[in-house]
């Protein structure tokens, strides 16, 4: 059953969705908004296939993610919590503000962006999995921040909100899962305001021959994209964002940018 409180914050964010999909979406009884029904874009590969399960959600926050994201950052690279920082020292989101939160899995950065926008303010999490968002929700009620907090089941890759819309984007530890990594930098450009600020948190090839031929073959079993050293920083730059960041630390790196004004 939707609470008051989710009612509310699903009713902000239908108003922030295309034209051409808000008649579509429709509220599922678990408390997100549902934009594609039994439908969803084409895994890309295991561990996509693995985040659409029932038993990835209930260990995800406190196993899951913690174990993949120590294996690839390193024993000496950031854990969850300085994630969560650097998340908030990329995004310098302010009470008031729209935040994006693509492919946000059971919503916890979404919480925590939640509570940096206050009650005025507004954090959006989207993603294609079902049980993950179920989870997102729930907790996200338990947490008491229901009322600023929505989620969306869409296509994360294509992101169907009006262009300009959102103070902050972050897409952390999915960019390198989506089919066209492009077609979603262009979207998640789109959707921000000038002056908004995107984040990433992602794959970087190594530098040695060992390394990056392990590196190919365990991206080809994974359906993970490996991204080279630049490519994500000049894409940014590409698009028109100043003042881009870039920590690499073991075969992941943390992108942050501005868009130009």
């Amino acid at each position: 059953m939707v609470t008051a409180s989710q009612a509310g914050a699903l009713e902000r964010a239908s108003a922030l969705l295309d034209l051409e999909v808000r008649d579509q979406a429709r509220v599922h009884p678990a408390g997100y908004l549902d934009l594609i029904g039994g439908a969803g874009p084409q895994s890309t590969g295991t561990v996509q296939d693995l985040m659409l399960t029932g038993v990835v959600p209930r260990i995800y926050e406190r196993w899951w993610r913690p174990a993949l994201g120590r294996m690839m950052k390193g024993v000496f690279g950031p854990g969850m919590a300085d994630e969560h920082r650097i998340a908030r020292t990329l995004l310098d989101l302010g009470a008031g503000d729209a935040v994006l939160d693509v492919a946000c899995g059971t919503g916890n950065f979404t919480r925590g962006f939640a509570r940096a926008v206050g009650p005025e303010g507004l954090a959006v999490g989207i993603d294609v999995s079902e049980t993950m968002l179920a989870r997102a929700v729930s907790d996200t009620e338990s947490a008491g921040l229901a009322e600023r907090s929505a989620y969306v089941r869409g296509n994360a890759q294509e992101m169907p909100f009006v262009d300009g819309v959102f103070d902050g984007v972050c897409c952390f530890a999915a960019l390198h899962l989506f089919a066209d990594p492009s077609r979603a930098l262009d979207r998640m450009t789109a959707m921000l305001a000038p002056g908004g600020r995107i984040a990433f948190f992602t794959s970087v090839r190594g530098r040695s021959a060992p390394l990056r031929t392990w590196e190919s073959v365990a991206g080809t079993r994974s359906g993970m994209r490996l991204f080279e050293r630049e490519e994500v920083t000049r894409g940014l730059e590409r698009r028109g964002f100043d003042d881009v960041k870039q920590l690499v630390t073991g075969v992941t790196q943390f992108v942050g940018g501005t868009r130009a004004g």
